[in-house]
C-alpha cells in the first residue's frame, strides 16, 4: 500500500499567485449546491414554519431529533434526488446536508424517518398547504392589482415498484399515481397525490373553492381566474365559476361533432 509521507507540495510561482498543493482535503461532498437552498429556507422560513404547524406524537424527552430538523432532513434530501428513505443511510453522514439541516452531528436514520413520515395524515397535509398559502400571500406587499391566474394540471407520476395506490392510466401508458398541481407564476400552491383511477378533475372543484375563499379573505378585491386543460372542463366546476365570479380559461376536447359544427360557423 502506498504511503504518503508528503503533506504539501510547493509549484513554481505564476506572477503573483503561489502554488501549492495539500493532500488534507478532509470530508467531501457532492451535493453543496444545498448550502444554496438552506439560506433560501433561512430567509423563507418555511421548513420552521412548517414543523411548528406539524402535530408530532413522539416523546420529546426520547427523541434525539427535532421535528424541525426532520423536516429539513426529509425536504432537503428530496430536493437533492434522494427520493428513498434508504439513501440516508450514507446521507446521514453527509457533512453538507448536516450543515443544512443545521447540526453538526449525525443526522436521522432512514427508520427514524420512516416512523416519522407514518404520522403524516390528512390534518398534516392541510397545515402545510396552510403555509404554502400564507407565504404566498405574504409574497406581495401590496393586494395585486393584476388578476391571480391559478394554474391546474394533473401530471402523471410514473410508479416502477408496487407502492400502494398504483394504478394503470391507458392514456399515459404506465402505472402511475396522477397527482394535482396548482401554480400561480411560479409559485406551488397545491400538491395533492391521487391515484390514477381517479378523474383528472377529481377535488379540483373543492380545493379551488377554498384557495379563492382564502384569497379573497387577504384581498376582497382581487380577481381570480382560473386555467386548465379539458380535464377540468366539468359542468359542476363550470357552475360554481359562475355563480362565484371567478373568471376561466379552460379547453375543450375535440370531437367530430363539435369540429362539424364549428366548420358550418367558420363564413365561406
Amino acid at each position: 500500500m502506498t504511503k504518503c509521507t508528503t503533506p504539501t507540495a510547493t509549484f513554481p510561482r505564476c506572477k503573483g499567485r503561489q502554488i501549492v498543493a495539500r493532500f488534507d482535503g478532509g470530508d467531501v461532498t457532492s451535493d453543496g449546491g444545498i448550502l444554496l437552498l438552506r439560506q433560501l429556507d433561512r430567509e423563507m422560513g418555511l421548513t420552521r414554519s412548517v414543523a411548528r404547524r406539524l402535530s408530532d406524537a413522539r416523546d420529546p424527552q426520547r427523541c434525539q431529533h427535532r421535528t424541525e430538523t426532520l423536516v429539513r432532513q426529509r425536504v432537503f434530501g428530496l430536493a437533492l434526488g434522494y427520493e428513498d428513505l434508504n439513501d440516508h443511510h450514507a446521507l446521514r453522514h453527509d457533512i453538507a446536508l448536516q450543515t443544512a439541516v443545521d447540526t453538526d452531528g449525525v443526522l436521522a436514520s432512514q427508520s427514524t424517518l420512516c416512523r416519522f413520515e407514518q404520522q403524516a395524515d390528512r390534518d398534516w397535509a392541510v397545515a402545510i398547504h396552510e403555509e404554502m398559502i400564507e407565504q404566498f400571500i405574504r409574497s406581495f406587499r401590496r393586494p395585486p392589482k393584476k388578476p391571480l391566474y391559478l394554474d391546474f394540471d394533473a401530471t402523471d407520476d410514473r410508479v416502477h415498484g408496487q407502492q400502494l395506490g398504483r394504478h394503470f392510466n391507458g392514456y399515459y401508458n404506465h402505472y402511475i399515481f396522477l397527482p394535482l398541481f396548482v401554480f400561480c407564476g411560479d409559485q406551488l400552491l397545491v400538491s395533492y397525490l391521487r391515484p390514477a383511477y381517479r378523474d383528472a378533475s377529481h377535488h379540483a372543484g373543492a380545493i379551488l373553492a377554498l384557495l379563492v375563499r382564502r384569497l379573497r379573505q387577504a384581498w376582497p378585491e382581487v380577481k381570480i381566474v382560473f386555467r386548465g386543460d379539458s380535464g377540468f372542463c366539468r359542468p359542476l366546476i363550470l357552475n360554481w365559476y359562475d355563480r362565484y365570479g371567478v373568471g376561466y380559461l379552460i379547453g375543450l376536447a375535440g370531437n367530430k361533432r363539435l369540429a362539424k359544427l364549428a366548420g358550418k360557423m367558420v363564413p365561406g
